[in-house]
């Protein structure tokens, strides 16, 4: 097709002559790395975890895949994209009509939360090859039955991480359930949290694996030293935070009296500080953990003990407040951060009774540590460290049958707020939490308090740190 690579090229892949012409007039002139990586796998039938980066062509890949699968003569919906976001199903059913061309009348349907139901239902009525969705819409539809999955042969679940991360896999688990057991299932992720296994185990068979992204490497996460004096170890947290303004950071402490007298120091200084500690009850964690997790909270201050199976993706830096005595714990506090392909500092505050435990884990790690002085640390901004995100705690969760779809759909649809304004949804068992942008978090508060979340008014506040 080009002069490209014969690997890379698109004639290499069993697709029909007027498909590989229609890629050709579209301008896709070679495969890209996860193309020709996935392709070839899903085309031979298999179902395919694939984990590459938003922007490497995946939405292609998985397209070619369902419409290989396709039979333009039945009129049935054969194929279902599921999609975190109503923004990201218009991007996708606009690439799927686009390689589609090649086959005449090949209806492409969306069906997304935050657009009224009638004319979907109209719509449906008449049919269609190919439905991409919202997990929430898509689970209204089923629940009415005007959505037949019967002819299914193909479940894609796109951006699979950020589902799980806004608290879709209940209805992703519903929605799977109502498919044909013999079909094939396509997940594509950009990363690859613990609910990506349990999808796997429960939903697919057999499924092959592709990742297209760089090994670990250790310079991914750079380590600095930083000599202090026990008096201004705390204040030396804050220099940190000023000059390098991570946006989350993971701060481990040896002892909880530690944690506590650190919060209270970040806290005096305006920064977003909340400590995890064992006394806490599990409710008080979930909910720290929570705010951690959708980036409406700066610093986690934590113990070991408090942070064991902890695992945080997008933590830009770690801060060893106190040396741990432990090598191997050192190396556990700094892996993380620089997770997949991101990179994290990872700083340490040394005073002189710990140098021996810093040359013990230097030993251990077989490198040389570098060192830099505190007084290089000038804050980079005048405006003081605040989390991107706020947290509204809405009172009702997964007891009031609230789903993470009729939240996303109430502040979008009802509310007129952007979809890329909402962060993480977490519905616990009587609580439900929406990270939202901080400069409209008053906004959604009023606007939401007077509003609905599935036709019932709600009670939610603002947590403030």
């Amino acid at each position: 097709m080009t002069d490209s690579p014969a690997s890379l090229s698109f004639a290499t892949l069993p697709l029909p002559p007027a498909t590989l012409e229609n890629l050709q007039r579209l301008g896709y002139d070679a495969m890209t790395p996860i193309q020709a990586a996935s392709l070839p796998l899903a085309l031979a039938g298999h179902d395919l975890i694939a984990q590459a980066k938003t922007g490497s062509g995946k939405t292609a890949a998985f397209a070619l895949a369902l419409l290989a699968n396709l039979n333009p003569r039945r009129f049935a919906v054969q194929s279902l994209v599921l999609c975190p976001t109503r923004e990201l199903a218009d991007q996708v059913t606009q690439e799927v009509r686009r390689l589609a061309r090649a086959e005449d009348h090949i209806k492409v349907l969306t069906l997304c939360g935050g657009a009224t139901m009638r004319p979907q239902l109209a719509s449906l009525e008449h049919g269609a090859h190919i439905v991409v969705g919202t997990p929430g819409r898509i689970m209204d539809h089923l629940e009415r039955g005007s959505l037949n999955l019967e002819a299914l042969n193909t479940l894609v679940l796109d951006e699979a991480d950020r589902m799980l991360d806004m608290g879709f896999f209940d209805d992703i688990a519903t929605v799977a359930r109502q498919c044909p057991a013999q079909r094939q299932t396509l997940l594509f992720s950009a990363t690859y949290p613990e609910g990506i296994a349990k999808i796997s185990a429960a939903f697919m068979r057999q499924p092959k694996e592709v990742k297209l992204l760089a090994p670990h490497a250790a310079t991914k996460i750079r380590q600095l030293f930083f000599e202090v004096a026990e008096s201004e170890r705390l204040h030396a947290v804050s220099l940190l935070l000023n000059h390098y303004r991570p946006v989350s950071t993971l701060a481990f402490c040896n002892t909880k009296a530690q944690c506590r007298d650190l919060v209270q120091v970040l806290r005096a200084q305006g920064f977003s500080a909340l400590d995890l500690h064992g006394d806490l009850d599990q409710r008080d964690r979930d909910q720290v953990l929570v705010r951690f997790a959708n980036r409406s909270l700066s610093v986690l201050v934590a113990t070991d003990i408090a942070a064991r199976g902890l695992d945080i993706t997008q933590l830009e830096a770690v801060i060893n407040v106190d040396v741990t005595p432990d090598p191997a714990t050192h190396t556990h506090r700094i892996g993380r951060t620089g997770r997949v392909d991101a990179e994290g500092w990872a700083f340490t505050l040394a005073s002189m009774d710990e140098m021996g435990a810093v040359g013990r884990i230097e030993q251990a790690g077989g490198f040389t540590s570098e060192w830099k002085p505190l007084k290089d640390l000038a804050p980079a901004s005048a405006e003081p460290l605040q989390p991107p995100m706020q947290t509204l705690q809405i009172v009702g969760g997964r007891k009031e049958k609230i789903r993470p779809g009729d939240v996303l759909g109430a502040l979008t649809k009802d509310l007129g707020f952007a979809g890329t304004q909402i962060g993480k949804i977490n519905v616990n068992e009587f609580s439900t939490y929406v990270a939202v942008e901080r400069s409209i978090a008053a906004q959604v508060l009023r606007k939401l308090s007077a509003g609905k979340v599935k036709g019932r008014s709600v009670k939610l506040r603002l947590l403030e740190s």
